[in-house]
């Protein structure tokens, strides 16, 4: 494969070694984030793992887990509710596998904060933090930002012999449709070395807001395809100031990995080899990570199960992942845009977004529970903000939907020592407010957080040394 022409000369074993750091599309400022040690937990996990599912756009709760069947027309909508397993519950029609299992899982439905503004309520969802940072930019993301959940992960959980990164986050960035890439999934304060491992799977293209390549849909004219759009292993990018504009274009992981093991001996022994940059070599000749970036080798009845598409597959490569002991998972099932039902929300979500979730995320629990590690890998699934109670449509011409809504959605959680079964607050008779047991996304993450072992007076320290708290909340109470 050849390669780029360099604007400034440089020689082969250093494109072979910025390969190597770059296979999973990281720079070096990602890789000095396996050496961070952090101080000891206080009692041993409840989880090994977590895998935190991100429905980017906003989780119609109405449509989802707290369904108001008996409210007006204009609150309840077109879809019915049906029994689960668990007494009394009731959940969307359009989620049968996880109506099914719902004794395997447990709902809140009370979760709240202040906005409905899509660029800080991501921020603030994917920090755990409601409150706004000093100087927040809703157009681009800046060092001022609360770190992301993955991020202190990253810089908190302790370091693994085999060099495994504490926290990766799959498969893409969420990024609008306008093409800025949203704040509160990086570092911020905390820094850039601490940036989660992204692994980019799935190419953003700005005219679709759906998920690839099975679930491409545009708001008002529904489902499109581009062929030229497909699911793929991480692409190989050059650390962060080298010259080269890229080492080589996407490939398949798998093949990038048999290309590099050649050369890692060699590299190794090289004197001017950091220590990064052996820990990167480490990880990338590491077997067990090896087959897990690689679904070359899954049985065909397992893809069908959790579905060929990027919710199934991207799930599977999860469950894989925390399977290599990778300990937090952030899958973004769908880009930014995929879960904002404004208008055609009922075809939207009937057809192109709750089949594939619930087939998927079932899997998910199913397959961990089968084999005995559910109850070591907690499952958490949420977006940025539920939708309003009433059914709007954004013009005369446009298909109904809802619009944003901060002060309530309902969230899942499975495994990881959470009982199933259980209901969590409880909403008004329109679903607009919590009405028992409110829950923060202080608390969201402070579960997260006490499931890793993290204890409660673990602080964390920003770019400039000064000391922040990691619990800003307390773990929501009776899931346990």
């Amino acid at each position: 494969m050849s390669l780029p022409h360099p604007t400034h000369p440089i020689g082969r074993r250093e494109v072979i070694q910025a390969g190597a750091v770059g296979l999973l599309g990281l720079g070096m400022n990602h890789l000095t984030a396996l050496q961070a040690l952090s101080a000891p937990a206080a009692r041993p996990p409840r989880a090994k793992s977590v895998i935190y599912i991100f429905l980017s756009g906003g989780l119609a709760q109405h449509e989802s887990f707290d369904m108001k069947p008996d409210a007006p027309m204009e609150i309840r909508g077109e879809f019915k509710p049906i029994r689960t397993r668990t007494p009394g519950t009731h959940i969307c029609e359009h989620m049968p596998n996880l109506a099914r299992i719902s004794e395997k899982w447990s709902m809140v439905r009370s979760l709240t904060h202040p906005s409905s503004d899509h660029s800080l309520a991501h921020h603030i969802m994917l920090t755990g933090r409601s409150d706004t940072p000093l100087g927040f930019d809703p157009s681009k993301p800046k060092k001022s930002d609360h770190p992301s959940i993955a991020a202190l992960a990253t810089a908190l959980l302790p370091k693994r012999k085999d060099n495994l990164p504490p926290a990766i986050v799959l498969p893409d960035k969420i990024v609008h449709n306008s093409g800025r890439t949203l704040a509160g999934q990086f570092g911020g304060m905390l820094g850039s070395q601490n940036d989660p491992w992204f692994l980019e799977m799935s190419p953003y293209h700005p005219k679709h807001y759906g998920a690839y390549p099975q679930y491409l849909f545009h708001h008002e004219r529904g489902f499109e395809k581009d062929p030229s759009m497909h699911f793929q292993a991480p692409h190989l990018s050059l650390p962060q100031g080298l010259t080269l504009d890229r080492v080589m274009d996407r490939v398949s992981l798998r093949d990038a990995f048999e290309k590099q093991t050649d050369n890692l001996t060699d590299l190794a022994g090289d004197a001017g080899f950091d220590s990064s940059r052996q820990a990167a070599i480490s990880l990338l000749s590491n077997r067990k990570v090896h087959d897990a970036f690689s679904l070359e080798k899954v049985d065909p009845k397992m893809l069908d199960r959790y579905g060929r598409h990027s919710f199934g597959w991207s799930l599977l490569m999860a469950r894989r992942l925390v399977e290599s002991g990778v300990s937090l998972v952030q899958v973004n099932l769908g880009n930014n845009e995929s879960w904002d039902t404004h208008q055609s929300a009922f075809p939207n979500l009937k057809n192109f977004l709750l089949p594939p979730m619930d087939q998927a995320v079932s899997a998910l629990i199913e397959d961990l529970d089968a084999s005995g590690q559910l109850k070591d890998t907690l499952i958490v699934m949420g977006g940025e903000f539920g939708r309003t109670p009433k059914i709007s449509s954004l013009s005369a011409t446009a298909l109904p939907g809802r619009n944003h809504w901060g002060h309530a959605q309902s969230i899942l959680l499975a495994g990881g020592g959470i009982k199933g079964g259980r209901v969590i607050g409880e909403t008004d008779k329109i679903g607009g407010y919590p009405i028992s047991d409110a829950q923060t996304p202080e608390n969201f993450a402070a579960t997260i957080y006490e499931a890793l072992g993290l204890p409660r007076d673990l602080m964390w320290h920003d770019f400039t040394g000064r000391p922040h708290t990691l619990y800003m909340g307390s773990p929501i109470a009776g899931l346990t």
